[in-house]
């Protein structure tokens, strides 16, 4: 893992660079709401597209399969495209990720997010949509899909990068490791600023993919739009099982988060989104899944996880749920950091079903304590 703070600076800085597979190739046959086969879809950006779907928790060791925690450990080599299916630094649309996890709830599970994606990814071409990493904007993949499948249900996990989540966990990795200084205090004036209008994009993508579905023929009660929210990669400082002080959570965890930066990020940013959030998907009349809490205590450093060694293997109950901050680069991209791995893929996945079965109302999902991926339920609200 990480060993000198000018490593660490490099890596993380590769942050706001870095972002986020191959788009939907529709059949060629035309099926219509209530026929063909069903489809649930996901859109938006890394924490749906299945980033950092490539590890078991984390681990010092780097090499070989990194004690069984690198899913891309061919025996000799190391090949993402065994999970991400692609080169790497594409979309990292992984085979764990949230929709592929989900089960069998529908024929068809179709994957159209990426890993970078913002909200202009996802309006169509027509309405000023972009392009991105050579795929078409999301909505005009989606019009494909709901061209020729029975979609149930569109997925939707927009606006963190829009709101500049890399360049925020940049800067407060930054503060500790180099500046010594907090970074909550500018920080949440920078998102102050931006949230209306990320908000309004937000809002924007929904009526993006409204149209879409009208324009295939569905009406408005032959599928549902599921608006969610992200988790929290992180602990709140009491729940860290790493000192505030020395390089144990730069060095060792992976963690390099002030104790106040800790607890703004677990307990004023993630909730803000997330608050922000529903209040779109309330006012555009969809459901809204909320995450902050999908991770809690599952999180980088946090006391109720371990690190994987050769002495405690990789376990959905017992390892942490996201990944770290690798400042030393030694494994992977620097872009899978501080997203949910394979673990917590599997149990947004299996949020994502619970939801599925239940068709009314906002839904909390939470984990329980020392389960694996299958024990996350659900709570209103």
């Amino acid at each position: 893992m990480p060993s000198t703070p000018h490593r660490a600076l490099r890596a993380l800085l590769a942050l706001c660079t870095a972002a986020g597979l191959a788009s939907f190739a529709a059949p060629a046959a035309t099926a219509a709401p209530g026929a063909g086969p069903t489809a649930v879809v996901a859109m938006g950006d890394s924490y749906i597209s299945g980033e950092a779907g490539r590890w078991f928790g984390n681990s010092l060791t780097n090499s070989g399969s990194r004690n069984g925690t690198d899913r891309a450990w061919t025996g000799s080599a190391y090949d993402p495209s065994r999970v991400y299916g692609g080169t790497a630094g594409g979309c990292h649309r992984s085979d764990t990720a949230e929709v592929r996890s989900a089960g069998p709830i529908a024929s068809s599970l179709v994957n159209l997010a990426c890993s970078g994606a913002t909200t202009k990814n996802v309006f169509r071409a027509s309405r000023g949509g972009q392009a991105y990493k050579g795929e078409a904007p999301q909505a005009d993949q989606l019009a494909a899909v709901a061209a020729s499948h029975d979609v149930e249900l569109i997925a939707l996990s927009i606006g963190g990068n829009d709101l500049g989540f890399a360049d925020i966990i940049t800067t407060c990795a930054t503060d500790y490791i180099v500046w010594y200084s907090y970074c909550h205090d500018d920080q949440q004036a920078e998102v102050d600023a931006r949230i209306d209008g990320v908000m309004a994009d937000v809002g924007r993508s929904v009526d993006e993919i409204r149209a879409v579905m009208t324009g295939a023929g569905y009406a408005s009660s032959d599928y549902r739009i599921v608006l969610q929210s992200y988790p929290s990669p992180i602990p709140r400082a009491a729940d860290n099982r790493y000192g505030e002080s020395g390089w144990s959570r730069t060095n060792t965890g992976g963690c390099p988060f002030w104790n106040a930066d800790s607890d703004w990020a677990r307990d004023s940013l993630v909730p803000q989104l997330a608050d922000r959030l529903k209040a779109v998907a309330t006012a555009k009349g969809v459901q809204f899944m909320d995450l902050r809490d999908a991770l809690q205590g599952r999180e980088v450093c946090a006391k109720a996880s371990r690190q994987v060694t050769s002495t405690a293997p990789a376990s959905g109950t017992t390892s942490e749920w996201a990944r770290w901050i690798d400042s030393q680069s030694t494994q992977g991209l620097v872009q899978e950091s501080m997203h949910p791995n394979a673990y917590g893929q599997q149990a947004l996945g299996r949020c994502l079903a619970l939801v599925h079965a239940r068709p009314t109302g906002h839904q909390s999902c939470r984990n329980t304590a020392g389960a694996g991926p299958s024990g996350m339920y659900l709570t209103a609200g």
